[in-house]
């Protein structure tokens, strides 16, 4: 489902103008990335967490020209969906009747 497709559900579900809930969307998205990229991780109560994960200092290979290069610890953003989101998900029978159609 693509973000087009999402809203599209939302304006539907709600009945709220596709242009207003793209608005909303997009604003979301933008609060995320900001506050994220401040430090800050955020909350979704039932939904999940958006967390800065820490990644530590490593060697590298850099195989084509065979030499070790050292990674820096840097942060990645990372979503942890809540335990009711998993169970949701796990119990769903359309998720699984989907995959078994690939």
């Amino acid at each position: 489902m693509t973000k087009a497709e999402v809203i599209a559900e939302i304006a539907n579900r709600t009945g709220i103008d596709k242009g207003d809930v793209a608005h909303t969307v997009e604003a979301f998205f933008e609060v995320v990335k900001s506050k994220m990229a401040e430090g800050e991780n955020i909350y979704v109560r039932g939904f999940g967490s958006f967390v800065n994960k820490r990644r530590a200092s490593k060697i590298g290979r850099n195989i084509s020209k065979n030499t070790a290069i050292v990674i820096k610890e840097h942060y990645i953003p990372y979503f942890k969906p809540a335990k009711v989101f998993v169970e949701k998900i796990k119990g769903s029978e359309q998720v699984k009747l989907a995959n078994h159609q690939m």
